[in-house]
This record gives C-alpha cells, sequence and structure tokens, in this order.
C-alpha cells in the first residue's frame, strides 16, 4: 500500500450519458460475454508467484521475477527468507500476509475439487505452502513471532525492483513484552486452514502447522494487544482498525474446524458478546475486519450434538452473517446498512482499492450459496426471501463486472481478457526485468527512469485484481493511481474459489444449477 500522493490525472472515463446508457442496459456493455472462468482462475493463481520473495524455485512460472530478499532476517539473527510481498511495494507485512494465506485455503476447503477439476489445485496448493513455510520459519518459539521484514516510509522513497532492494530489512518481532494479538491470530488462521488443505495429502506438514497454529493462538490470546502499537511501523500501512477481537474469534473458529476440538468452539461461544461476534452487524470483510467472514464459519456449522447455549449463540451467528449478505444483496430494511452500488451495479465500500471489499463479498455469497443449496435452505431478507441460486447469479454479475462487464469496457484483473489496466503500480512490474537486465537500478533511479513513463509496464502483472474504479466506474489507467491501479495479493485470493466454482458450473460438474450471466441494473 502506498503513501498518499497528490496526482493530476486525466480521467480515462466515458461520458456520463454513456455511463448511463451501459448501466441502464447491461446487454449494450462493452464486453459482455460468456467468461472463460477456468482462464481466469489460472491467472489468479500465477499472480502469487509474481509477489514471491526469497529464492524462488526452478518451477517458477513468472520469469521476470528473480530471487530477492536473501538475507532478510540477518541482522537479527533469524532466517526470514521467503513470503510474500503484500502489493507493488517491498515490504513483507505479516497480517495482510497471513489474511492471504486464510483466503486461499479457504477457496481449497471449500472447493477443492472444483479446482483440482480445472487443472489447478497443485498450483494452489504451492501458493499455499510458500506462505505457510515462511510463517513456520517466522514462529521460532511458541511466544514469538515476526510480523514484518522492512519498513514502508523507507520503502515508499525509492522506486526498485525487489532484486535490487538498498532500503531497510529490518525485521520486527512480536513477543511477550511486545504483543500482537491480530497477526498471532490471523497466523494462526492462516496455519489451521492450512492443515485442513494439506490433512489428506501432506499429513506430516498438516499436523506441524496445526502445532504451530496452537501455540500462536494460545500466545496471541494470553499476551493480548494491537499489533501497530508494538511495531509502529504497520501503522499508515494496515493500522488494526478493528482491533483483535474479531481475529481471536476467526482463528478459534478455523482452529475448530481443524481440530475438532470443542475447546476452540466453546471459546467462539463464550467470547460471542463480549467480542463482537454476534453483536457487530458488518457490511465488509477484509484483512483488517473478520466479523463477517467468521459469522459465516459460525453458521454453517452442523447444529448436531450442540448445547442449548451453542445452538443459540450459533443461530445469533448466523443472523449477523445472513445481515452481511443481505446487506451485498441491497435487502435489508435501512438501506444506510446496505452496501452501496456505482451506476454500474459493482459493490462499493470506499474508494481505496475498493476491489478487495468486492472478492471478499463475492467469496463469501459464494460459500453461503453452496450451503444454503446443500442443506436445502432459504435466506430470508427484509425485502424477500433468496434462494441460492440467486445469490450466486449475484456473485455472477460481480464477477462480470471484474472481468470486463463494465461501463469501462476493462478487465480489472490483469491480464484477462482484451483489455486490462497495463500501467499497474508495481515496482517489479513496472521495470525492465531483472532477468533481462541486471543492470542495478538506484533508489531514486526506479523513480526517475520508470515510474512516470506513460508507456505500459514491460512485465504484464497476470493475475492481479487492482484497486479499480471508483464510485462513479470512472478509472484511470495510470501508475502514480496507486488508489486504483495497485494490487494486493488478498483482492486476488479470495476470487481462487468463486472462479473455480463458476468455472465446474458453466462446465456441468456441480450440482447447483447454472445462470447466465445475469443484468447487473437487476441487483441495483
Amino acid at each position: 500500500m502506498e503513501e498518499k500522493r497528490q496526482c493530476k490525472c486525466k480521467h480515462f472515463s466515458l461520458p456520463n450519458y454513456i455511463v448511463l446508457i451501459l448501466s441502464l442496459f447491461p446487454t449494450l456493455s462493452l464486453s459482455q460475454s460468456t467468461f472463460n472462468y477456468k482462464d481466469a482462475l489460472s491467472k489468479s493463481l500465477l499472480y502469487f508467484e509474481a509477489q514471491r520473495s526469497g529464492r524462488l524455485p526452478y518451477n517458477q512460472r513468472v520469469t521476470w521475477r528473480h530471487h530477492s530478499g536473501l538475507t532478510d532476517g540477518l541482522e537479527q539473527g533469524v532466517d526470514l527468507v521467503g513470503g510474500y510481498y503484500d502489493a507493488g511495494d517491498n515490504v513483507k507485512f505479516g497480517l495482510p500476509m497471513a489474511f492471504t494465506i486464510t483466503m486461499l485455503s479457504w477457496s481449497v476447503v471449500e472447493f477443492r475439487q472444483q479446482i483440482a477439476a480445472a487443472g489447478e489445485l497443485r498450483h494452489a496448493l504451492d501458493a499455499i505452502k510458500w506462505g505457510t513455510d515462511y510463517f513456520i520459519k517466522a514462529h521460532t518459539h511458541s511466544h514469538v513471532l515476526w510480523a514484518q521484514v522492512g519498513d514502508g516510509d523507507t520503502d515508499h522513497l525509492c522506486w526498485q525492483r525487489p532484486e535490487d532492494m538498498t532500503t531497510s530489512r529490518r525485521a520486527h518481532k512480536l513477543d511477550e513484552e511486545n504483543p500482537g494479538t491480530e497477526v498471532a491470530a490471523e497466523t494462526a488462521a492462516a496455519m489451521a486452514a492450512a492443515a485442513i488443505v494439506f490433512r489428506t495429502t501432506n499429513p506430516h506438514y498438516s499436523h506441524l502447522l496445526l502445532e504451530h497454529a496452537q501455540q500462536l493462538f494460545e500466545f496471541g490470546d494470553k499476551y493480548r494487544g494491537k499489533y501497530d502499537e508494538s511495531i509502529e511501523g504497520a501503522k499508515g500501512y494496515y493500522t488494526s482498525v478493528s482491533g483483535y477481537m474479531d481475529e481471536l474469534l476467526w482463528a478459534a473458529l478455523w482452529l475448530y474446524k481443524a481440530t475438532d476440538n470443542p475447546k476452540f468452539l466453546n471459546y467462539a461461544i463464550h467470547n460471542a458478546n463480549s467480542f463482537g461476534g454476534i453483536t457487530w452487524a458488518i457490511k465488509e470483510f477484509s484483512w483488517d475486519v473478520k466479523y463477517a467472514g467468521l459469522q459465516i464459519i459460525a453458521s454453517m456449522l452442523p447444529m448436531e450434538g450442540k448445547t442449548n447455549e451453542q445452538k443459540k449463540t450459533l443461530q445469533e451467528y448466523r443472523s449477523k452473517a445472513e445481515h452481511y449478505i443481505c446487506a451485498c444483496l441491497n435487502k435489508n430494511k435501512n438501506n444506510s446498512t446496505n452496501v452501496q452500488r456505482t451506476p454500474g451495479g459493482l459493490l462499493y465500500t470506499r474508494q481505496w482499492n475498493n476491489m478487495q471489499y468486492v472478492s471478499t463479498a463475492v467469496f463469501l455469497l459464494t460459500v453461503y450459496s453452496d450451503h444454503l443449496h446443500s442443506t436445502n435452505q432459504m435466506l430470508d431478507c427484509y425485502t424477500d426471501t433468496v434462494g441460492p441460486n440467486k445469490i450466486l447469479s449475484f456473485v455472477k454479475s460481480q464477477v462480470a463486472y471484474i472481468l470486463g462487464s463494465n461501463p469501462m469496457g476493462l478487465s480489472y484483473l490483469v491480464g484477462y481478457g482484451p483489455a486490462y489496466p497495463e500501467r499497474v503500480h508495481h515496482r517489479g512490474a513496472s521495470m525492465e526485468s531483472y532477468r533481462d537486465s541486471k543492470v542495478f537500478v538506484g533508489c531514486t533511479q526506479g523513480y526517475d527512469n520508470w515510474y512516470g513513463r506513460k508507456d505500459p509496464n514491460p512485465n504484464v502483472l497476470v493475475g492481479a485484481l487492482i484497486g479499480g474504479p471508483d464510485h462513479k466506474d470512472e478509472f484511470v489507467d495510470r501508475r502514480g493511481n496507486f488508489v486504483q491501479t495497485e494490487a494486493c495479493t488478498y483482492n486476488t485470493a479470495p476470487l481462487v474459489g468463486t472462479f473455480a466454482k463458476l468455472h465446474s458450473l458453466e462446465n456441468g460438474t456441480s450440482s447447483s444449477s447454472a445462470y447466465a450471466t445475469p443484468s447487473l441494473v437487476s441487483f441495483i
């Protein structure tokens, strides 16, 4: 994520009357068509290889990247080589990295067969393991977690390929004196979710992940504190606005799913009220605010064998989960509790990197649609009773917008379709590949020679979901417009499961009935 800069940009937009016509008559959309979800899935998983830090493997497919960050942790005497860069910069932020792995893992937990049928399971597992291998390294003691490598402030003064980095690679740790519950709990959730993923294919690794997950949960719960008060360098980039109680509930539920140990369920039950799990009605889900996700998980837990207290609390979780679903569908009683829409029909939460909220929403809706279908249930919103197919139809409308059926006629998944943003705010993609030219690029040299160029990036950041258009469906394809053109790992991660599900529907490998791409305006 980049600091705010003033930029005077020429808006790359369509006249308002055309936007209005396209939003009212979506069949006229510039790129309305049948979408290749398998291709979108493949590209979304390829993106994570472009974000890799460390020593790249022999089967690395993104060939414009090379080894980087090979001395990470050396100053502190710990091996922190590996992991992911979060976005277009070269810092390894622990909180968004862990959330990315949780969401990738959840995609495989829910849609493993569909991902495998598309021929992408190995790539999905590789993407997850690249993250969890790093977390194992970073968790050097039961009560020590290295939660960040690099410094956002100095990193943002330089425009360098990761292979050329000269900025600080100082590592920051969390321990008993410097707690960071959000990162400890989110990393526990990521490792617990990944433990489920690897349970059958790599049971030893799965067991190892569970050990780390349980230790991290205990650490985060026992030594409570906001991580950005221990690591001040995280403030301004990944400030924890929601606090850590949502992460504790989230981690407890993932550990319950991974272990079936009732103590983790009881934790989520007993703390449901005091931690906000059944009191916060939410209309967004992100690396910071986990309530909607944990409410969805809780609402899908089977009621058989549960005590009356557990059943009652799980039902309250479900009520809040369905508030989120209804908010996305624009069917809550109070319109202010619904998610806003752009004129073209895209879910709109806020200006900065809005697509992250769209991708998490479509994933939660896809998962809940499957749950309703498999349990033969309906969703009761204030204005309507909604079936699983209608939820899935809305998901398809949002994915259609992402992939090009929108007023700009652009795919916001880079590399997909005939037209997509070409000036993504990303250091490595915006400069000549290190593999092609090992000539060192200095700190300010990158800004002078590459950042301000009007030419398209020399390397295509395939599979990256960028920040996307504004509340008027307008978009400026300019490198300096990082609010719209920067991509993040946690933008793309939730799409993996959704693309797999939609591909399976198109190919008749799912039991749910498929819908044709719907009109966006029908949901406005």
